[in-house]
């Protein structure tokens, strides 16, 4: 618990992240699997400026993950062109060539959904791993209040057991944002503790375990009010004990400044879990790094 603390007063607050200045030397941040550029909806950042934010931030590795959904109600649909984007991606692997590590990646709403549509997306372009993503749960948004009106445990209750169903399927290497709701939901009913829904959330992280899905730490909600780790200290601590293994760390940055911020607290808070490794996925296999 004190390397987690030495990091920030707590990315475990209920203070916004912006709140707590850094307190020791930054660790070296191994990793990006998670970022978004103008291939993605919500963001207007070109790939080559989220490249050289890593490089100048010392990040040797990245992923770009645009954003791949198909629910009926997602607005808009059918925006990402792999075809263009594979060709970005491939002239940036050429353009930072012995300076930075490109993984092409890909972010999957409700994967077990539309498995079929899925599998043909992603026979399409070599990816080197895909994150597997809840953002709906039947016909409501997690990202917007109206989904969040009832009680905690009813909101929180019916994603986690949507996002066990989720992880029983296979389509994906990566669980991405484990506890994501609590984006909106702290605003809402102001505060969370991912231990009153620990029954629910157990399920979830042996479904991993059991199929080899890689647990991202997400830093984008330290950005945000709620100002915590998805998932944080409490879920990383459940996995390790489970025998979880298998991490991967994202920023789910949008745009060039947010590239790997916040990945010191991810990394501190998952060594202080016991976690040992960090996974690096090539062609959609994975392998295990010695956290140092």
């Amino acid at each position: 618990m004190a390397l987690h603390r030495c990091m920030s007063t707590s990315p475990e607050s209920d203070w916004p992240a912006e709140s707590f200045p850094l307190k020791c030397t930054l660790l070296m941040i191994p990793h990006d699997y998670h970022m978004h550029t103008s291939f993605s909806a919500d963001s207007s950042a070109t790939m080559s400026e989220m490249c050289a934010a890593a490089v100048a931030k010392g990040i040797p590795e990245i992923g770009f993950t645009e954003h791949y959904d198909l629910h009926p109600d997602e607005h808009p649909r059918d925006w990402l062109d792999l075809d263009r984007w594979a060709q970005e991606l491939e002239r940036c692997r050429r353009q930072y060539a012995g300076r930075l590590v490109i993984r092409a990646g890909i972010e999957i709403g409700e994967p077990h959904l539309f498995p079929e549509e899925v599998r043909q997306m992603t026979a399409n372009y070599p990816f080197d791993y895909a994150l597997g993503s809840l953002h709906w749960v039947g016909k409501g948004s997690v990202f917007t209040p109206e989904y969040f009106r009832c009680a905690a445990q009813e909101a929180f209750g019916r994603y986690f057991e949507e996002l066990e169903r989720m992880t029983q399927s296979g389509e994906f290497e990566i669980l991405s944002h484990l506890d994501v709701p609590v984006r909106i939901a702290f605003e809402i009913y102001g505060s969370y503790d991912p231990c009153q829904f620990e029954e629910l959330i157990r399920p979830v992280l042996r479904n991993c375990i059991d199929r080899g899905i890689a647990l991202e730490v997400n830093s984008g909600t330290l950005r945000r009010k709620a100002g915590v780790l998805t998932p944080g200290l409490a879920i990383l601590e459940w996995y390790a004990e489970m025998g979880g293994e298998h991490l991967t760390m994202g920023s789910d940055a949008h745009r060039p400044s947010d590239v790997a911020t916040g990945l010191d607290v991810a990394l501190a808070t998952a060594k202080a879990a016991g976690l040992r490794y960090l996974t690096q996925f090539e062609s959609r296999q994975a392998r295990l790094i010695p956290l140092t």
